[in-house]
């Protein structure tokens, strides 16, 4: 671990301002994947802002009916809310599936966001990576990539988003507030993250200086039609080779609307909003789940030993959007697939 400069932050603005002053200044809140990085001289940060002490630890009712999550409310406590399991059980659900106790106990809601990958060269700070050194190449194309991505890659990148609780915040269309020297703003979660391009060294569209301060849920009716699918390795511990975040609504016995996100797949939580519209007004068929996933995944592109991960997807979104139509959501308890 490098040298760094240590500043506590007493207030929003000052940890703004400390931020900002210094190129590669990092916040500090729960430090479950900024400190590792740190220990494997992966990230070296010139400077470290510990936010812990600011006021952003709650969770509020919003005006239009939605939430308003402070960025330091821990994993844990976000999802064992009452208001958050009841009108947002999806979120509840992916959020359990990650980490273990003790991580989600420590990890904070912003910092989920700001997760970086588990690509293999990326954590092995002697081996070339275009994330930690543009130009350098990405090993991962031809090399070790099972985990790799299948969709929205480049020639510069092929690394996955690790998150599991952004899939169900892309599939609920969260917006991020965010504040730096410019002042306060929002982002749509859709566009918060980025896919690799010719930069992958860029995981979002934060700005230098920005502070995640906030994360906004809309007001949702997904309560029993939804299911959150992790499919991985072990059952406990590891993070997703493929993920599915479903939720239905219907009218009648007709679809009126459909959210599915991905994760394990992409650089970014991957959703495909011109897809979902085909299974509104028809119904919650196996037949039309096959269909829209055939859709989502037409552009999929394997890199060899993760080739299995496409077919994979495909029989993944099938499962969790039947759970979902049918109320019966992928236990977090038990995780063997139902």
């Amino acid at each position: 671990m490098r040298r760094f400069d240590y500043i506590r932050a007493d207030s929003i603005e000052h940890a703004v301002q400390a931020l900002a002053a210094v190129q590669g200044a990092r916040a500090l809140a729960g430090g479950t994947n900024l400190v590792d990085l740190m220990k494997y001289d992966v990230a070296t940060p010139t400077r470290i802002v510990d936010i812990n002490r600011l006021p952003l630890d709650s969770i509020e009712e919003t005006e239009n009916g939605g939430l308003k999550i402070g960025a330091l409310v821990t994993n844990s406590a976000l999802a064992w809310d009452a208001r958050i399991e009841a009108r947002y059980p999806l979120l509840s659900s992916a959020i359990l599936a990650g980490a273990s106790p003790q991580l989600r106990n420590a990890a904070t809601t912003g910092g989920n966001l700001l997760q970086r990958t588990r690509c293999y060269y990326f954590y092995d700070a002697t081996m070339a990576c275009n994330k930690r050194e543009p130009g350098s190449g990405c090993p991962a194309i031809g090399g070790v990539n099972r985990t790799h991505a299948i969709l929205g890659a480049s020639s510069s990148c092929i690394a996955t988003h690790p998150s599991d609780m952004c899939v169900a915040l892309a599939a609920l269309d969260a917006v991020v507030h965010v504040v730096g020297p410019d002042g306060a703003r929002t982002i749509a979660f859709a566009d918060f993250h980025r896919l690799p391009g010719d930069e992958p060294q860029f995981d979002n569209t934060m700005r230098h200086g920005e502070l995640i301060t906030a994360i906004e849920l809309p007001p949702a009716d997904f309560g029993r039609n939804h299911s959150y699918l992790k499919l991985r390795d072990r059952l406990s511990y590891a993070f997703a080779l493929i993920s599915v975040a479903a939720a239905i609504k219907f009218d009648g016995g007709s679809i009126s609307e459909a959210r599915v996100a991905l994760g394990g797949v992409a650089h970014k939580p991957w959703r495909d909003v011109e897809a979902e519209q085909t299974l509104v007004g028809g119904p919650a068929s196996e037949q039309a789940f096959a269909a829209f996933a055939s859709r989502v995944l037409a552009p999929t592109q394997g890199q060899g030993d993760n080739d299995f991960k496409i077919d994979l997807s495909q029989r993944a979104i099938v499962r969790a959007l039947t759970q979902a139509a049918a109320g019966t959501p992928q236990s977090q308890t038990d995780k063997r697939v139902g």
